[in-house]
């Protein structure tokens, strides 16, 4: 039993997070570590998928990089609104084929064999293939949910996709390109049966998050890794234990900044019980209800969160414009150097300029 305390479990999340001061480089290894980057169109800044990159390598970072991963060298894949490495695809192909669990989706997808069939013999013969490309010629109709609209076409892919049956093989612009699965993954993957392959997923869940709760259903990881306790927390905790090698470096932190959508924050009890931190997304918030911003950034130094970045590019003008830099308390001298360090850093990135503010 490892006992630490909120410190030592703070230093352990940042870590498994790519977050410290020493930056990664490589996208493909970012992605093995973090398991998923999440995938988001919303650009105040640039797509989250970018942004959380961005965050582990700092301008160095170049767009290509990801596309290159994922359409040429085949070692990401996207999957469930994110890119993930394909070494997690072989664990994830068992859940995939008893997929759906659901009856009504059951019974949707027996009324439309036929469909299904059709869309499959479509990619066959002419993939890679956007959905507005494949005929709608579903028998039964799914109603619009908010998220997509009338076009069958849509749901069928979406199920196929969950299914491993087809695979998304590249994007044209924000629209992604089908393809048959057999066409986009790598052939002779590891076969897993399912309980090994859910036990070796909860192992990649808890290097992804480095300390997790044992009987969390945000971050599940099951009996992976090894018991601990933080001081003054009742709950049984599960942690990496080569996450425990940051305890051994003491290195100064650095400040980042982090897509609404960044893995660190999708674990919100975590979030508030380690790091004190209640994050509640404004973006679908009436505008007079906001306190931060639409779309604002939370802002890491160190170990802990210090504030909120309310910041928006300007194509027409090449700016990024940074409406406030909301502090929870004050902040030092430093800390305002390494908040403005940051900023310019950004915005080098972006390769705009950042008027003063």
């Amino acid at each position: 039993m490892h006992r630490l305390t909120r410190d030592q479990a703070r230093r352990i999340a940042v870590q498994a997070q790519l977050l410290e001061a020493d930056r990664p480089d490589d996208v493909v290894g970012i992605a093995e570590q973090l398991g998923a980057i999440k995938i988001d169109p919303t650009a105040t800044i640039a797509p989250a998928e970018h942004t959380i990159l961005w965050s582990r390598i700092g301008s160095a970072y170049d767009r290509a990089q990801l596309s290159k991963a994922v359409e040429s060298d085949r070692l990401l894949f996207e999957f469930d609104g994110a890119f993930r490495p394909v070494s997690l695809l072989p664990l994830m192909l068992p859940a995939m084929r008893r997929w759906p669990r659901r009856e009504s989706s059951r019974q949707w997808l027996e009324a439309n064999d036929r469909f299904r069939t059709e869309v499959l013999a479509r990619l066959r013969a002419e993939g890679p293939l956007l959905a507005g490309q494949i005929p709608d010629t579903a028998d039964v109709a799914r109603a619009p949910d908010g998220w997509s609209g009338s076009n069958q076409v849509v749901h069928m892919l979406d199920f196929l996709h969950r299914q491993g049956e087809v695979a998304v093989a590249g994007r044209h612009g924000r629209h992604r390109r089908w393809d048959l699965a057999e066409r986009v993954y790598p052939p002779d993957l590891p076969e897993y049966d399912d309980e090994e392959a859910e036990r070796l997923l909860n192992e990649r869940r808890l290097q992804a998050a480095g300390i997790a709760k044992q009987r969390s259903p945000w971050t599940p990881v099951g009996d992976a890794g090894e018991p601990a306790t933080i001081d003054g927390m009742r709950q049984k905790w599960r942690v990496d234990p080569e996450a425990l090698t940051a305890l051994e470096n003491d290195g100064d932190g650095r400040a980042a900044f982090l897509s609404p959508y960044d893995g660190m924050l999708f674990d919100r009890p975590r979030l508030r019980e380690l790091f004190e931190f209640d994050y509640v997304l404004e973006q679908f918030k009436p505008k007079p209800q906001r306190k931060y911003g639409y779309f604002a950034h939370p802002i890491l130094m160190g170990d802990r969160f210090v504030g909120m970045l309310d910041a928006e590019i300007d194509l027409e003008h090449d700016e990024l414009r940074v409406r406030a830099v909301h502090e929870f308390e004050p902040f030092d001298e430093d800390e305002h150097a390494m908040v403005h360090a940051e900023i310019a850093d950004l915005g080098e990135w972006l390769s705009v300029d950042v008027p003063e503010w």
